[in-house]
């Protein structure tokens, strides 16, 4: 089910919302508990993101998605509310988190800017840098990173080809996109089980749209194997 949010305050201003899915288990972690809740730099992975963005005035509010079950994290920050409406999918999470985002006052030509609970070294800078870029486009767009490696195609163990990687680029978050254009790019894959929806921008593509591509940062890498974990812890105690 998902929580009762207080109403969003009327504004007559185009206004910005982030959205974390996090109700993921992050298998590939390694992980006992999900690993958006382990702990990197003293405090869980999941609060150093939260903590980016209620350092940026602009956005509204900040709706994390959990699964149904999950008690993990308590707030009172009227910025920060939980929807416990999370899905077996990352994008069926942020599909019901839109659909709450709407119930609790939004508006469908809001922005939304959804992110990932386990990209914990974003920076206030680099949310602000990718809403400047977005705020007046018409389709919205995501941090993304020209890819710096030589990049290969195997078959069976072996190098098949090099591929040309002068236009790839890796997508990041967050992704920024008006909440009404991102629930109906969704809502048009929920037959097909969100088939190849990796992120939100893949789903504005397969409506058509061709998001904006805004340069982040190495940095912004989202944890994923053990080893991350202590990249992350070096990175985030370089920075206090």
């Amino acid at each position: 089910m998902t929580d009762v949010l207080p109403p969003i305050p009327p504004n007559l201003a185009t206004r910005c919302h982030a959205l974390l899915p996090c109700a993921g288990s992050g298998s590939r972690a390694g992980t006992a508990a999900p690993k958006q809740y382990e702990p990197v730099a003293g405090m869980p992975m999941v609060l150093h993101t939260l903590a980016a963005f209620q350092a940026v005035d602009r956005i509204e509010r900040c709706l994390v998605v959990v699964a149904p079950g999950d008690r993990f994290l308590s707030v009172d920050d009227p910025r920060l509310q939980l929807a416990r409406c999370g899905g077996s999918t990352r994008a069926a999470s942020v599909f019901n988190g839109l659909q709450a985002l709407l119930d609790s006052g939004a508006d469908a030509s809001d922005w939304v800017l959804v992110h990932d609970a386990a990209r914990c070294l974003v920076t206030p800078a680099q949310i602000e840098h990718l809403m400047d870029a977005c705020e007046n486009d018409a389709v919205g767009g995501l941090l993304a990173l020209k890819l710096p490696d030589t990049l290969k195609v195997e078959t069976a163990g072996r190098v098949a080809a090099t591929v040309d990687r002068s236009d790839k680029w890796l997508a990041q978050t967050p992704q920024m996109f008006r909440i009404g254009a991102l629930q109906a790019a969704l809502a048009a894959q929920v037959g097909n089980g969100f088939a190849g929806v990796t992120d939100e921008a893949s789903a504005m593509e397969l409506a058509g749209q061709q998001p904006l591509l805004v340069p982040g940062s190495a940095q912004n890498f989202k944890v994923t194997y053990p080893e991350d974990f202590a990249l992350a812890e070096a990175i985030l105690r370089s920075r206090s």
